[in-house]
């Protein structure tokens, strides 16, 4: 553009020829000017009189190199020439000498951690992905506790199969996620049930019996509570309620508040993920029936006073198509990808 806008304005002059090119007069005078401007070389920084000499310098590093010394610290080889009766710099100058040479760094070798994919599973429709844990539950006197299995199907929210027992074990999980299956008739291939990466959730045993029932298997990132969020969401809705309490007195207790709050979240909780419907309505496929029958009543009371409705005939939440359990971000979309 430059070249262009100086051939031009030695035939018509600059600013015809800046008017023409639909450039600035005063972008093309300082171009003008940096480009005749004198080329200046950098000049070197003078290095302080006190510094070290490149002798002086070397003499330090072979110091710091020397088999008493190579693996110590700076602060150990500045007190250990000191008590020598030996001084060669201060230990910032060591520090410095060593950055300069790239020595500065961990020695020591660092445990590397895996990267670990995450988990991006999709339901359409109940019994296609499951999400499990375990929660723990007090006891009656400290350091006592009961242990919660819960199984929960994320597109329904509909708890297939729960237990409490006295402790942690891949034994029980493995009998409670059987039981389970048979009682849903999960087929081959059908279902993945998907956990966090604890004792039971990760132990050999609850592998070889997923395998032979033809489960796919998925476990959250270490330390990553969103990548099994509905049975964290379940276990707060559970503590939550006003009738939850702080202690259970035997595992009797545990098992009839239990057997009550799961009657009553799977037949009687209106879930706000699943359109307001219960959880046992969506599984068993009745959620269409019942969103048609709001609607219904909701047609009718427009129909009766029209007036209060003042944008459109209310209509009840939508049921989701859907349940993700870390739904993928959409890539943006370039330019190049339209043609």
């Amino acid at each position: 553009m430059m070249h262009a806008a100086i051939v031009l304005s030695c035939e018509v002059g600059i600013k015809p020829a800046c008017e023409s090119l639909d450039i600035p007069r005063c972008w093309f005078y300082r171009e003008q000017a940096r480009r005749d401007a004198p080329v200046m070389e950098a000049r070197k920084r003078p290095g302080p009189p006190r510094a070290l000499s490149a002798e002086e310098r070397q003499a330090v590093l072979d110091t710091l190199h020397a088999d008493r010394f190579v693996d110590k610290a700076p602060l150990e080889v500045y007190a250990t020439l000191l008590d020598e009766g030996s001084y060669l710099c201060s230990i910032r100058t060591m520090y410095r000498i060593l950055a300069d040479n790239y020595e500065v760094r961990e020695r020591r070798n660092q445990l590397s951690h895996p990267v670990y994919q995450k988990p991006e599973l999709l339901a359409t429709a109940p019994n296609q992905v499951w999400s499990w844990d375990i929660t723990k539950l007090l006891g009656p006197v400290k350091w006592t506790y009961f242990y919660l299995y819960v199984i929960l199907d994320i597109f329904s929210r509909y708890v297939v199969g729960w237990m409490v027992a006295q402790v942690e074990s891949s034994a029980l999980a493995g009998k409670l996620i059987k039981e389970t299956c048979a009682k849903q008739a999960i087929a081959q291939g059908q279902l993945t049930i998907h956990a966090d990466r604890g004792s039971s959730m990760k132990s050999k045993p609850v592998a070889l019996l997923l395998s032979d029932l033809g489960v796919t298997k998925t476990h959250s990132r270490p330390h990553t509570s969103d990548d099994n969020p509905y049975s964290e969401a379940q276990f707060k809705t559970l503590k939550y309620r006003p009738d939850f309490p702080e202690r259970f007195g035997s595992i009797e207790d545990s098992r009839s508040f239990c057997q009550d709050f799961f009657s009553w979240y799977n037949k009687e909780h209106r879930h706000s993920g699943i359109g307001l419907l219960t959880p046992e309505v969506v599984h068993y496929g009745f959620a269409e029936d019942i969103r048609t029958a709001r609607s219904e009543v909701l047609r009718a009371a427009y129909d009766a006073h029209p007036e209060r409705f003042v944008k459109r005939i209310p209509t009840p939440p939508l049921v989701p198509q859907a349940a993700w359990i870390n739904k993928p971000t959409p890539s943006p979309v370039n330019d190049e990808d339209l043609h």
